[in-house]
């Protein structure tokens, strides 16, 4: 396995060291990670099964990183505007309760 080294100034080693819990390897490695498969995403739109696997243990998707569409948004405030549904009466509410 390769070895990276990071150098940080002082401020920030201190306030690293007031955590000495957290295995700041493993969260560098994750970043890493994470900013490789969002590269890779974005060129070829595909993840491989383990990909998908260490995403799904971190709960997290490349997809989380890209911005909404603008097309979406219009989409979303649209309904907004608009009225979903009825409003429930208190019978039709407790009937809905009582199924759960």
């Amino acid at each position: 396995m390769a070895c990276i080294t990071i150098s940080v100034d002082q401020s920030l080693h201190q306030r690293l060291a007031r955590f000495p819990w957290i295995n700041w390897s493993e969260i560098g490695r994750e970043a890493l990670m994470k900013r490789y498969l969002f590269e890779k995403f974005l060129q070829t739109g595909k993840l491989t099964k383990e990909e998908e696997k260490f995403c799904h243990h971190i709960d997290w998707h490349p997809v989380d990183e890209l911005s909404l569409q603008q097309e979406y948004i219009k989409k979303l405030q649209q309904i907004r505007k608009n009225k979903h549904a009825k409003p429930m009466t208190k019978e039709e509410a407790q009937k809905w309760f009582d199924t759960l």
